[in-house]
């Protein structure tokens, strides 16, 4: 890993397969680093699924120690059932490298689309396209692997634009105060 690079995990949460992708990017280049998903068996009490989920992110995040994590917000959808079950293993993404001290961003899934795509409401086989082209030594076997580099990648866009959001408001703040 370079000395200024970040190595971001990406995740897209699901309540039968949660998916990952890890990346690094100096701000310019991006880097493949690994991917993968995480099941929790249909079979097994809610509960049960949402530990698999918990304890299977916390194992990446320990594996590959990335620095910061991107996650997927959730779209509500006419079940509302599913759409509660589905934010349950959203609150274990976000749980997961939250409790490890890592920095948590939040995307809408059109965002992400747009951002490795350019259009905010592409198919899945173009974001998978996408990937491919932006990352060529990935080896991604599921649209959730694709789906969690996705985000990684739109974190790392994104995330330049809210470091400087950040140093302009301490800027403005130390500018009020010498005043």
């Amino acid at each position: 890993m370079q000395r200024d690079s970040i190595r971001i995990i990406g995740i897209d949460p699901g309540l039968r397969r949660t998916g990952w992708g890890i990346i690094e990017s100096d701000g310019v280049r991006l880097t493949y680093v690994a991917s993968g998903h995480v099941s929790s068996p249909s079979g097994d009490a809610l509960a049960y699924r949402l530990r698999e989920i918990f304890e299977g992110i916390s194992g990446v995040i320990t594996t590959y120690s990335p620095r910061e994590a991107a996650v997927e917000e959730t779209f509500v959808n006419d079940n509302a059932r599913a759409t509660l079950k589905l934010g349950q293993a959203r609150g274990m993404a976000l749980l997961a490298p939250a409790l490890r001290g890592l920095k948590v961003a939040e995307y809408p899934p059109n965002l992400v689309k747009k951002s490795v795509v350019g259009a905010g409401h592409a198919e899945k086989h173009q974001i998978k396209a996408m990937i491919g082209f932006l990352l060529p030594r990935a080896r991604v076997e599921s649209a959730d692997e694709a789906d969690a580099l996705a985000i990684a990648i739109c974190h790392a866009n994104h995330r330049g634009a809210q470091v400087l959001a950040a140093k302009a408001l301490a800027a403005n703040a130390l500018a009020k105060v010498g005043r």
